[in-house]
Order: C-alpha cells, then structure tokens, then sequence
C-alpha cells in the first residue's frame, strides 16, 4: 500500500470560532475539499472541513467539531494526508513530490549522488534533500537547472550540482 500523501498543514487559530489557517499542497487550494476526510500521518485522527474559502496564500477552513478558538490552537502544526488513490492521475511528464522519496539521485554522468529523501518548501521554493552514502546531506533548489531530469520508471533523479558543490570535498578544507 502506497504512503499516505500531505496534501495540507493546519496553522495558526483564526478568529475566535474555531477556525484555523489552513496551507495546502494541491495544485488548486480548494481541492482537499474534495479528498473527504484528513488524517494524521499515522490515521489515528481524522478532520473533516465543513467549509473554507480563500485568504492571501492559504485557507480560513473550519473543521468539523472545531467550535473555539483554544480547540484549533492545539491542531497548530498537524499535517493532514489522504490515501494515494484520491489523488488525480499525473500526465506523463508529472508527478507528485513523494513519487520521487527514495529514488536514486545521479549526476549528468550517471554518476550515484546518493537517494532523494525529502522534498521541503521554507517558503521560498521547493528543495530537494539528497543522503549520499556517506556525509552530511544536500539540501538544493528544486529548479530545472538543478534537477534538469525525473525518471520516475528508471528509478532516478538527475542532479546538476552547483560548481560551489561540485568541486567540495570536506575533507580537504583548511582548517
């Protein structure tokens, strides 16, 4: 059975009747309306959103059984997921962010970089997180000019290092 996906994260309290701040993942913010009730990573809690509607950059939503604001400031930080399976179908030049967890990631010369392990978003765009088999982890932008290529049924991403990368090799700093 395939990972539960993030499709949003619960924020800050809005307003005093239980409504929360909602950030999504979905290419169109209303559309985890659609997916039926949200759980937590683990199911052990569900949320179903009785309305939302658009504010700048995220959601005002109100969850079912959310009536104060002291109960939404506790949901602060939970991110909410739903089965694979309710997700559209990708075209097949797409993808979504988890198909890539776990995938080999190469250079250009098809040289082994390590795996993907993580996409992250800080708000300033996406990032990849490479593990190489030994060493500290790099953490990239996840733009064309650094993941020039996915190949989800090959298994494998490729990476195009900045020079300032490139040519780092820890061992040999001065010290």
């Amino acid at each position: 059975m395939a990972a539960p996906i993030c499709v949003a994260r619960i924020g800050a309290a809005h307003g005093v009747r239980g409504a929360v701040k909602l950030w999504t993942f979905t290419e169109d913010p209303l559309a985890v309306q659609a997916y039926g009730p949200l759980t937590t990573k683990d199911g052990a809690r569900q949320f179903e959103l009785t309305s939302a509607r658009e504010a700048k950059g995220h959601l005002v939503a109100t969850l079912k059984g959310i009536s104060t604001r002291e109960e939404a400031e506790r949901l602060n930080g939970i991110e909410l997921y739903i089965a694979r399976e309710k997700l559209p179908a990708t075209d097949e030049d797409e993808y979504y962010h988890a198909d890539l967890i776990g995938l080999a990631a190469v250079n250009a010369a098809n040289e082994p970089l390590g795996r993907v392990i993580a996409i992250h978003n800080f708000g300033a765009g996406d990032i990849i997180e490479i593990a190489p088999p030994g060493g500290a982890t790099l953490l990239l932008p996840f733009t064309n000019a650094v993941v020039p290529s996915v190949d989800i049924t090959g298994g494998r991403v490729v990476i195009e290092l900045p020079p300032e990368i490139e040519g780092d090799d820890p061992s040999s700093a001065d010290a």
